[in-house]
């Protein structure tokens, strides 16, 4: 696929809202467009989107084995709500137990070097045959979601995995997300209660303290000054 013409892109739905955007996408790439859920307050909204609304895109996850229990839920009643499919794509095995029987179980506490291969085994590898072949991947990132995010826009060209990134609330606000879930009365996870404003794998998420930045919950014991997982880089 070549790399496409984003200022056009932005013309065409700089209008719409973002149901609107996202029914143009599928339209524009039938088939072909994807949108990756962990079930977090932003993905659940775009989540119900596409589901109340009946877009045809196609909803996955990244089953790595090391979610929460309240995520299993959110998931769960998600599925019995919408009554439409959430496919899950899981990490392949030899690579997981070869990591496992080698390095034990928690492995990604030891170095970063570690904790990246546990990251790209249970969600990169996954997330490369989830999107195989797609055209469009529509996903819940917010700009004020962690500072490296600033920089990007709601339509961007990822070259790493060639093809076009849409993020349908990407200029709204953590009041207007949860207003948006009360509003529709959306299912969402408790921990964002408790507060986990970022739910990852168990083993690598704990609560935000007061004062602390947003992403300061995953992989706490790392650099705080960049902290991702490699699911969202664009070079």
């Amino acid at each position: 696929m070549m790399k496409l013409n984003l200022t056009a892109i932005a013309e065409e739905i700089k209008d719409k809202n973002p149901v609107d955007a996202l029914r143009y996408f599928a339209e524009t790439y039938p088939g072909k467009i994807v949108f990756s859920t962990s079930f977090g307050w932003e993905d659940q909204v775009i989540t119900h989107m596409i589901f109340a609304n009946n877009i045809p895109i196609e909803v996955f996850t990244l089953e790595t084995g090391r979610l929460f229990p309240e995520t299993y839920y959110v998931w769960n009643r998600t599925l019995e709500i919408y009554q439409k499919p959430i496919l899950a794509y899981h990490p392949q095995t030899e690579a997981l137990q070869e990591m496992v029987n080698s390095k034990g179980p928690s492995s990604f506490y030891e170095s970063v070097e570690n904790r990246k291969e546990c990251c790209y085994i249970r969600k990169l590898e996954p997330l490369k045959r989830a999107i195989t072949g797609k055209e469009c991947w529509v996903t819940g990132i917010r700009a004020e979601q962690s500072a490296n995010r600033h920089d990007m826009s709601d339509i961007e060209w990822d070259e790493q995995n060639q093809l076009l990134k849409f993020h349908p609330i990407f200029f709204w606000s953590l009041e207007e997300v949860k207003d948006y879930i009360k509003k529709h009365n959306i299912v969402y996870n408790t921990l964002h209660d408790k507060g986990f404003p970022s739910i990852g794998c168990a083993p690598c998420t704990r609560a935000v303290r007061e004062g602390e930045d947003f992403r300061a919950g995953r992989w706490w014991w790392e650099d705080q000054s960049k902290k991702e997982c490699g699911l969202h880089a664009t070079t």
